[in-house]
């Protein structure tokens, strides 16, 4: 069986990077929802042709960033209190098991690793820099998959990270989101799998509410994710 040529390869590598860029322009909130992603006004701000920005598109669709109002028109997704729920109860469900493995399996380096993150998240915090918070925060939760050492369940979660990175980034309580993941890492550090799950739970369901808040206000009704 023929593998790649150089020129799909190329190809792959380019709609990769368009995709990289426009999901965590999402993310970020630099593209917000409503917003309609144009492929001639895409193509010449990469300096790529359509065909790249085309396929990155529909993998934002696949990925539940982006939706076509026509098959020609194609605009960010503005998520409803359903949408919310449902993901959040997908990741109390995943990250809550992911901790309990991970409490079982974690190794020095890798609690070692957390403990440089939380470094990294405190200082971001004193400077109040919401965009590194939400990257070194999404590195903390990664790792604690990574430690889970179950690679089906990091490939479950996959589809969905994106968007829960992009719920999330409304909660600006970031010191409490700090004070929760010192109370997660020493749970994992515990090697306790009930306190690290318990730990996980709480974690999930207060930035459920705090996410909740931030999107539709403090008298959005909501129950636990």
């Amino acid at each position: 069986m023929c593998g790649m040529t150089t020129a799909e390869r190329s190809l792959g590598a380019v709609r990769e990077k368009v995709l990289a860029e426009l999901r965590q322009d999402i993310v970020a909130g630099r593209l917000r929802p409503g917003d309609r992603l144009v492929e001639r006004e895409l193509a010449e701000r990469f300096g790529v042709s359509r065909v790249p920005v085309r396929e990155a598109v529909r993998a934002l669709v696949a990925e539940g960033f982006v939706y076509f109002v026509t098959p020609r028109r194609a605009l960010v997704r503005r998520l409803d209190a359903t949408d919310v729920q449902e993901l959040f109860e997908l990741r109390e469900a995943l990250e809550v098991y992911a901790a309990g493995l991970a409490a079982e399996r974690a190794t020095p380096e890798g609690l070692a690793e957390l403990a440089e993150l939380l470094e990294r998240a405190a200082i971001a915090t004193e400077t109040q820099d919401g965009e590194t918070i939400t990257d070194i925060n999404t590195l903390f939760h990664d790792r604690i998959l990574s430690m889970a050492g179950n690679g089906l369940l990091m490939s479950v979660m996959e589809p969905v990270d994106g968007r829960l990175r992009w719920m999330t980034r409304r909660n600006e309580e970031w010191s409490t989101l700090l004070a929760e993941h010192r109370g997660m890492y020493e749970a994992l550090a515990s090697g306790d799998p009930e306190r690290a799950r318990a730990s996980a739970l709480a974690h999930v369901r207060t930035n459920y509410r705090h996410t909740v808040r931030q999107l539709f206000g403090d008298d959005a009704e909501s129950g636990e994710a």
